[in-house]
């Protein structure tokens, strides 16, 4: 990403500062460790068997073979010696992050060295290492290199880092006679005395907060590496000049650097912009513009198995389905607040017929509408509406990234109007629901946060006590951990964050649950209660899957792209030894159709190619035709999962996919 928000993990940098934005190197990059074992390889024994066997096929002549090549033994391999490594991380190994932050420092002094004009900026540790932002000409991967040898060399020095405490005025004569401008305007923002300074030894110094290793001796130079280089605003701000972004990993001894970087490779392998290319899932067109989704053939049959699945549990929890507009006349968003508060994340207006209209950046004020038309006692209340809303929210271009970052999206979106007294029984309806959806997709591991009343808020302090016990009970009764965000809250209401965890071990930011006091106000909703008296009634935003695109992409990077058979967008390819059974190949594949299989036939070139390509593209299953499967009417199947199954009749093979598909499991 370009410009993204500030990171959770940014600690106070050497400028006592945090920075507006920080950029990752990929999103999908942002590892979590303890490492585990996070590739779904099969068992040693079982790699020559699903991978290295013949596949044999039934002809009155010679049978063909075909030997599938791969280097899954090798990867396995690596995998296992990465998995004898358990990676620390900054909160649970604080030498490793005085580690990552003295090598900002380090880095920031070698490019000083190196490019005397260069003017250095910000530089925290963040999650697997660290960054600098430098204002200087761009830089390429052979400046990098350059950089890493001057860092090596000022390890190797073993200099000391000193703490220094100064006075305000004291620093800014030391700050102009350097001619650090950046320096000066953190400097401005910093209001505790007395400004403190690190030194490496007596050769360069910056504004900083610690903490550091007690030399630059104490990093293993062999455990460092320099990444990558990229474009960043100062501030975050598009105004403002563009910025070199130089990052960095670092850890405590080679061996975790290499699990690392293993584990880097398994995340770069499972990119979902590679994947949607190869499998040809979905695509970004820059003739249609940056940031906006064009959803392919197999794409769009993921998707309309995830939002089949999504109604489906939704109508079942007692949820009625709504379709609204994607504009709507901007009087609307000045009464929700979002023209005064969300501004910069909005689409400019439109005029029609003397009127300014307004792409929808949330669905929310559209379902508020839907419940104001008419009158509500309180025996209607739960009242749960839900829609797949598709959204238009500004990203600057730099920050788009593949499904993760996008312009435009479908947000699962429902809004639940109730009593107060019915807080906490409809959140743990909605803890219910969010794991029967994500279990679905192979989502057991969840991180859950509790955030609680900012200081600036909405609402009398009984209700914020009330809908905060409430999230707590329904979380106790759901009998899932979570930690308290204390002050995390929106202004409108405290809420409830899940994220996901995938195949290698990531966290994603996922389902969301939010108690609103705000809009409900703003919009006047009313019910009568029991003594024919109006009175306000609580509103929850929920989402569970936050948006289908991202969804999407993180699908494909927990599943490689590999997908289980029942959401497989092509379940059974059939494939002629020749071109002969080319017919039989299409009435086995009608068959197929007719009962709800995902099929296709693929001929025209030798078998042992059609194979490669259908094993290229992830097909879950095979079904091979040669002479003797016509004349018996039969397939020999062969299972991506689970190898060679035999020759079956079209029944029997039909029966068993169905199966397979309703218990989702493999074949």
């Amino acid at each position: 990403m370009g410009m993204a928000t500030p990171h959770p993990l940014l600690s106070p940098s050497r400028f006592l500062s945090k920075p507006t934005s920080l950029t990752l190197p990929n999103p999908s990059l942002s590892l979590h460790f303890p490492l585990k074992r996070v590739v779904p390889f099969p068992k040693r024994q079982e790699l020559k068997r699903i991978h290295g066997v013949r596949l044999r096929v039934a002809t009155d002549s010679a049978q063909p073979a075909v030997k599938l090549q791969n280097d899954t033994v090798q990867e396995t391999q690596k995998q296992e010696e990465a998995e004898k490594i358990v990676l620390p991380t900054n909160e649970s190994s604080e030498e490793l992050l005085r580690i990552r932050h003295t090598c900002a420092h380090v880095m920031a002094m070698a490019v000083q060295k190196l490019y005397p004009e260069a003017k250095v900026t910000i530089g925290p540790w963040i999650e697997n290492g660290f960054y600098y932002d430098f204002d200087m000409e761009p830089l390429t991967d052979k400046d990098l290199k350059r950089i890493k040898k001057e860092m090596e060399r000022i390890i190797k020095r073993n200099l000391p880092l000193i703490r220094e405490e100064v006075s305000r005025d004291e620093a800014q004569e030391r700050i102009m006679a350097m001619n650090e401008p950046y320096k000066m305007e953190i400097l401005d923002s910093i209001k505790e005395e007395p400004i403190t300074i690190y030194h490496i030894g007596n050769e360069w110094w910056d504004l900083c907060a610690g903490p550091h290793v007690e030399s630059t001796g104490k990093i293993n130079k062999k455990a460092v590496e320099l990444e990558s280089v990229a474009g960043a605003y100062w501030r975050g701000d598009e105004k403002n000049a563009m910025l070199q972004r130089i990052y960095g990993t670092a850890w405590e001894n080679e061996e975790q650097l290499k699990a690392y970087l293993h584990f880097k490779e398994e995340a770069k392998r499972r990119d979902h912009r590679r994947i949607g290319q190869d499998l040809d899932l979905f695509s970004i067109q820059e003739e249609a513009g940056g940031g906006l989704v064009f959803w392919h053939p197999k794409g769009a049959i993921v998707r309309h198995i995830i939002e089949d699945s999504w109604r489906k549990i939704h109508v079942e929890h007692g949820y009625d389905l709504l379709y609204t507009p994607h504009v709507a006349r901007a009087d609307l968003w000045k009464i929700s607040g979002h023209l005064d508060f969300y501004k910069e994340n909005m689409y400019d207006q439109m005029e029609i017929e003397d009127e300014l209209y307004q792409l929808r950046p949330m669905n929310c004020p559209y379902h508020i509408l839907v419940y104001k038309r008419k009158l509500h006692s309180y025996r209607d209340f739960p009242i749960r509406v839900a829609e797949l809303g598709t959204v238009y929210r500004y990203e600057l271009s730099g920050s788009l990234h593949g499904l993760f970052r996008v312009r435009g999206f479908t947000q699962d979106d429902a809004h639940i109007f109730c009593l107060e007294d019915q807080i906490r029984d409809e959140i743990r309806g909605v803890l219910d629901l969010t794991e029967e959806i994500l279990l679905q997709f192979g989502f057991s591991k969840y991180e859950v946060n509790l955030s609680t009343r900012p200081e600036k808020a909405v609402g009398g302090d009984d209700i914020w006590e009330k809908a905060t016990v409430a999230l707590k009970d329904a979380l106790d009764d759901k009998g899932w951990s979570y930690r308290i965000d204390e002050g995390g809250g929106a202004f409108y209401g405290p809420k409830i964050d899940l994220k996901i965890e995938d195949a290698l071990g990531r966290k994603w930011q996922c389902s969301t649950i939010q108690v609103d006091f705000n809009l409900p106000n703003r919009f006047d909703i009313t019910y009568v209660d029991s003594n024919s008296e109006k009175k306000r009634p609580i509103m929850i935003h929920r989402a569970v899957l936050g948006s289908l695109e991202r969804f999407f992409g993180v699908l494909i990077e927990h599943y490689a792209g590999d997908f289980p058979l029942w959401l497989a967008p092509i379940q059974a390819r059939v494939l002629p030894v020749t071109d002969t059974q080319f017919g039989y190949c299409n009435e086995v594949t009608g068959k197929l159709k007719a009962n709800g299989i995902r099929a296709e036939v693929c001929h025209g070139e030798r078998l042992p190619k059609l194979i490669r390509n259908a094993e290229k593209q992830k097909i879950p299953l095979m079904a091979v035709v040669g002479p003797k499967e016509v004349e018996t009417q039969s397939v020999t199947v062969r299972s991506r999962f689970g190898g060679e199954l035999g020759t079956m009749k079209i029944d029997e093979f039909i029966s068993s996919i169905n199966q397979a598909i309703k218990n989702r499991t493999s074949l």
